[in-house]
């Protein structure tokens, strides 16, 4: 019995001592590597990404249509040519999707001055240039919205006082800023109608302040990127020669 006692004792010190080593971080230590030209390039990585580099540009650098003239989201106070292109176009592409899948019509479609980041120039536009002009993954979305959101919506665009995007929608503001008069494909606006808006989801989701579009009826998400809708439209378009309008004036003018 004892024996057995002591052959017990001696295989948990064993086992104890067998037991792994407990480490603990003690320090940390890096340094900031810069990506310069100083760093020397791998010939081997260099050569095997070579075909794919070239595939690339010769894609992105592929003609779509030609612009007439140069644009900026700075053109203009209230509305814009390249803006009021953008939006134009997302409808154009966008409402035969939505009214097939739903048998409505997109009413208007809106985005900010901030969806446009850079501009287009005189010349060929290419894929590049439309990836530069949008260059996140940023998805159509179809909003279903009522009286109380539109009214938000509208009281957002008149207080922001920047030329926001938008299509199909009339706005008049008067000196300080205040609402005038607003119609929806050429109407006044109905309390008692559903207003079907398209936006990208970066919008939908709050981005630049518009919490207006939530709560609402419903959120159709059509799975098209805003950027491949405006490369599908400049296929088709072959020149563009966009314009600013009376979508959204300031009575009496500055």
């Amino acid at each position: 019995m004892r024996f057995t006692f002591l052959i017990y004792l001696l295989y948990i010190s064993l086992f104890t001592n067998c037991k792994q080593p407990e480490y603990h971080l003690t320090k940390i230590e890096g340094k900031q590597i810069g990506v310069t030209d100083s760093l020397k390039a791998i010939s081997e990585i260099d050569s095997f990404i070579q075909p794919y580099r070239a595939h690339l540009k010769k894609d992105m650098d592929s003609v779509l249509a030609y612009s007439v003239g140069t644009y900026s989201r700075d053109d203009g106070e209230f509305n814009t040519a390249i803006g009021n292109f953008m939006v134009d176009a997302v409808h154009e592409q966008a409402n035969p999707i939505f009214k097939r899948r739903t048998g409505h019509d997109i009413d208007m479609v809106l985005f900010t001055y901030g969806t446009v980041r850079t501009i287009i120039s005189k010349g060929d536009i290419t894929i590049r240039t439309v990836y530069e002009l949008m260059p996140f993954e940023n998805n159509i979305v179809v909003v279903a919205l009522k009286q109380p959101q539109i009214d938000s919506m509208l009281q957002y665009l008149c207080k922001t006082k920047k030329a926001n995007p938008f299509s199909k929608l009339k706005l008049t503001i008067d000196k300080n800023y205040d609402l005038v008069n607003a119609t929806i494909s050429g109407k006044p606006i109905d309390n008692n109608k559903t207003y079907y808006v398209a936006t990208h989801d970066y919008l939908y989701n709050g981005g630049d302040n518009m919490t207006f579009f939530q709560p609402n009826d419903s959120l159709y998400k059509l799975n098209y990127k805003v950027r491949n809708a405006l490369i599908d439209y400049l296929k088709k378009a072959d020149t563009i020669n966009p314009v600013m309008d009376d979508r959204y004036i300031q009575i009496p003018r500055k």
